[in-house]
Formats: structure tokens, sequence, C-alpha cells
């Protein structure tokens, strides 16, 4: 009775497992709030073309400069890195210790303890000094090591990101993010970092080479996300498992 009872237990905990999750939608990271600017009052001007509120003149640098414009950001990273370690060793060492002459003898008889202290035998074997040495050690170290690792990556997208802080020196923080989704697979640039508006092309468009303290994140959800990581058992093996 115990063992079905125990059957009926994992059978459920089985169909519990293999029921589809539902997933919740990726949210996009919160970034810098867009402050309140206070619109300055403008005044009709009759007989001009343009008006002070209007974005376009005849005679205007239309990059991005201050809070809250927009600026296309052009992510074009590409990094590769390769080292390679190689380490050999070898040691040998050996030593003979032995007596080739003893007080001008060439020949030595080994006492025993017994006579030396009035019993037991008074002759011992005769033994030739220096036939045969008295401590012979050697040894022997090698050692091989040889390691290469090998990296590539590289992004391309284009991302609008906005002004979010103008920097006394005039340096502009911008952050952006976009949210793409096509057949439940969902993916989520997001840039943040430093510019110079030297560095903005008239294009109001800058290269993700030229920001300082860039941080660049792509990360999605979805059947292929899912499927670039291992499951949760063999997961969880990996970290149990000593071997």
């Amino acid at each position: 009775m115990r063992i079905t009872e125990i059957v009926i237990l994992l059978g459920v905990i089985i169909c519990f497992s293999c029921a589809p999750r539902q997933k919740q939608s990726t949210p996009v990271p919160a970034l810098t709030p867009l402050p309140d600017i206070q619109s300055e009052p403008t005044y009709e001007n009759p007989g001009s073309l343009f008006r002070e509120e209007s974005a376009h003149f005849l005679f205007a640098d239309n990059r991005a400069k201050h809070i809250g414009d927009i600026v296309v950001v052009n992510i074009v990273e590409s990094v590769s890195a390769k080292n390679k370690a190689t380490t050999k060793s070898q040691k040998s060492s050996s030593i003979n210790l032995g007596v080739s002459n003893f007080l001008g003898q060439q020949h030595m008889r080994l006492v025993p303890l017994g006579s030396a202290v009035g019993i037991g035998p008074t002759m011992g074997p005769r033994v030739a000094v220096g036939s045969t040495p008295l401590i012979s050690a050697s040894s022997t170290s090698k050692f091989n090591g040889d390691g290469e690792t090998s990296r590539e990556a590289e992004v391309t997208a284009k991302v609008a990101a906005r002004v979010v802080k103008v920097l006394p020196n005039g340096v502009l923080q911008i952050e952006g993010a976009r949210r793409i989704q096509v057949n439940g697979e969902t993916q989520i640039i997001v840039v943040r970092g430093l510019a110079r508006s030297r560095d903005i092309g008239p294009d109001n468009s800058i290269s993700s080479n030229y920001l300082a303290n860039a941080q660049i994140e792509i990360y999605g959800q979805g059947i292929l996300a899912d499927k670039q990581k291992p499951g949760w058992l063999t997961r969880l093996l990996d970290n149990i498992w000593p071997f």
C-alpha cells in the first residue's frame, strides 16, 4: 500500500512539472524619469519665417544638446580576446655519499655493539672502504602545462536614446531602451553612457565607441533563450556533484 502511494505521488509531481508555465513578459528596465521642463514664453514676431518654439531653423544645429533631446546610438561592438600559456618544468637531482679512505685504511671491520661493551662476538664482517656508497639517492620531477582561451563577440544595433542630464562641462548623459517582440521571442536592448556634443554627427547619431562609461545590455526571453540554458535538474546536479 505504501509503495502505491509513493508511485501516485511521483506521478502527480511529474504531471505538475510537465505542465506549461505561464511566463510573464520581460519588462523594460527602469530608466531615469524625464524632469518637468518649463517651456519659456514665446512672443509673436510678425514677418518672421520661423518661430522661437520651432525646432527647425535655417541656420541651426539640430544635434541633441538639451535635456529631453533624442540621439540615435549606433551600437557597433566587436570584441576578440585570445590568451595562451605554456609552462614546462623539469628537475633532476642525485646524491651519492661514500668513504674512499678512512684513517689510511682501505678496509675496515664493522664491530658489533656487543663487543663495544665487552660482551658478544668481537669479530665483524670486513668490507672495503669506498666499494659501496653509504648513501645513494636520486629524484626526478617533470611538469608540462598548456592552456589556451579564445572568445569573440560582435553586436550591431541602433537604439534611440534621450539626454537625461547635462554635466557642467557640457557632456551629455544619455540612456535608452528598446523592447522587440517577434513570434513569442522578446529582446530588450538597453544603452547608457556619457557622450560629448562634438562626437554627435550631423545626422544626430553617435557610435557606441564614443560613449564613456558605456553600459550595453542585450537579453531576451522566449523559446530560443530557454533552449540555450540547461534544465533545472542538470543545473542542480552540476551544483551538488563533487566530481
